[in-house]
């Protein structure tokens, strides 16, 4: 990978930047991990290897209708839904971090004029007093949810419509992902996909190494990266 020390003339080789939250920008994944193990529990059923990995790219609602598909369970999907934003909303709000590295990527590329965005499956009620905690909430121009797309991020659709939000073309636009099918879906919508670590999703890396452009193994490697920045 080409990389070269940051420099004061380093620009931005997109005009835009869209980014995930969990598991991408924010170091979340261990409490959905938790909330599965929990909930799934209330119905003597252990959470299956491959459970997270396939709601990765689904939305709030598609999760809660797809466990309920997955294990039978006696439930309608507005109940799972509530029970897992109360569980999750204390840690948003107090205690989920931001990735290593997430703050000086998001001031740098903010300071070079880019626009930001986050593309997210996550809820309003969660990620805005998390980023408003972390000091960052202000630096975003847009913030999309799989809610507002009407669609999982499955689907080019949520990435289409946040680049609309931030007054580009897909094609302008970088999007920073940590699992496969959103990726994919990156790409499908004409944005340039770079994937970043998380150790959730650490098992589809070499797929992720096919889909990108790029895979870093943290947000600071990408604040330096020749593949997101170029010297003036």
């Amino acid at each position: 990978m080409n990389h070269h020390l940051p420099a004061s003339g380093d620009v931005c080789r997109f005009a835009g930047v869209i980014f995930d939250l969990d598991g991408t920008l924010l170091d979340s994944m261990d409490v959905w991990s938790r909330i599965d193990e929990e909930f799934l529990a209330d119905y003597g059923i252990a959470v299956p290897p491959d459970y997270m990995a396939a709601c990765g790219a689904l939305s709030f609602r598609e999760t809660a209708e797809y466990t309920i598909a997955r294990f039978s369970l006696p439930a309608r999907p507005e109940e799972l839904m509530q029970r897992w934003l109360d569980m999750a909303r204390e840690e948003y709000a107090c205690r989920v971090p931001l990735k290593p590295g997430a703050r000086a990527l998001l001031e740098k590329l903010k300071a070079s004029g880019v626009r930001l965005a986050a593309a997210t499956a996550s809820r309003r009620e969660h990620f805005e007093p998390c980023l408003a905690r972390c000091g960052v909430l202000s630096l975003f121009d847009a913030l999309v949810t799989t809610e507002d797309a009407g669609c999982g991020k499955n689907s080019p659709d949520v990435f289409v419509l946040t680049a609309e939000r931030l007054g580009l073309s897909p094609e302008r636009c970088a999007v920073f992902e940590d699992t496969c099918p959103a990726a994919k879906s990156a790409a499908a919508a004409g944005c340039t996909p770079f994937g970043v670590y998380d150790r959730h999703s650490a098992g589809s890396r070499d797929e992720m190494e096919r889909i990108c452009s790029g895979y870093f193994e943290s947000l600071q490697e990408a604040c330096v990266s020749g593949l997101v920045w170029e010297c003036e």
